[in-house]
């Protein structure tokens, strides 16, 4: 049989998958679920268009992007952490996927690692109510530094997330909450997040971030998440200093 490649515009984490299964999973019982099979990558990534060279990364690693554009992606953040007096990245996992789920958020301040939280263990958790507690713990942060004079930056690999309290949300909220195609799957959250994200916007920046194409952040972010799984931490606390980057990144990613 023919080797396949499938593009995920809409989904849990949009990208472009080299097998049916990751795909599947991203697009299976997600509302307005937007994806297609392509005979080669080549058409896949022209159908994904120019984000893929940024999304590609949440493919498997038959079709990781080059070396060089990863270390580019990697070079972009670097610069940014020197742009912003606070910049977090936030994620979340869960294992299985429904199943326990946890929430990780590494902080950066001018351009220094200061801290990396992890928690919010739930053992009946799905990987979106990871993903969006992660960002409302972050958009919290994003809060109390905005209140102190100093400029934010959040990164999320949840496009999901992002749409739902940065989009998607306005619209629900104009019409009760409401939504045409059925319930909208976890509400309280995306409201808390939503509340927060709209009393902030015009003080902060949230912007979608690659996952694991190496960007320091977003992987250590990855690893406190599952960290919270493995710990069964149910509050929300800051990794014991000094924090050793390496060891971090040798745990268990999601």
């Amino acid at each position: 049989m023919a080797k396949k490649f499938y593009v995920v515009w809409q989904g849990r984490k949009p990208g472009i998958y080299d097998n049916w299964n990751e795909a599947k999973a991203q697009v299976d019982k997600f509302a307005g679920a937007k994806y297609k099979s392509f005979p080669s990558f080549a058409e896949a990534k022209a159908a994904f268009g120019q984000a893929a060279d940024k999304s590609i990364g949440q493919a498997s690693k038959a079709v990781k992007p080059s070396a060089a554009k990863s270390k580019a992606g990697v070079s972009e953040h670097q610069v940014v952490l020197g742009q912003y007096d606070v910049v977090l990245y936030t994620d979340g996992g869960c294992d299985p996927n429904p199943g326990q789920a946890g929430s990780g958020v590494a902080e950066y301040q001018s351009g220094v690692l200061t801290n990396l939280w992890y928690g919010l263990y739930n053992p009946n958790g799905t990987n979106n109510t990871a993903e969006l507690n992660a960002l409302t713990q972050a958009l919290q942060m994003a809060q109390q530094a905005s209140a102190q004079g100093k400029s934010v930056k959040i990164f999320s690999d949840s496009q999901y997330s992002i749409n739902c309290i940065s989009n998607w949300a306005y619209g629900w909220k104009a019409k009760g909450w409401t939504r045409k195609g059925g319930e909208i799957a976890n509400l309280e959250l995306i409201q808390q997040a939503h509340e927060l994200y709209d009393s902030l916007k015009d003080a902060i920046e949230l912007e979608h971030v690659a996952a694991h194409v190496g960007i320091e952040g977003n992987e250590l972010a990855d690893r406190m998440s599952i960290y919270a799984v493995d710990q069964t931490e149910l509050d929300f606390v800051a990794l014991p200093q000094p924090i050793d980057v390496s060891a971090v990144l040798a745990l268990r990613a999601g």
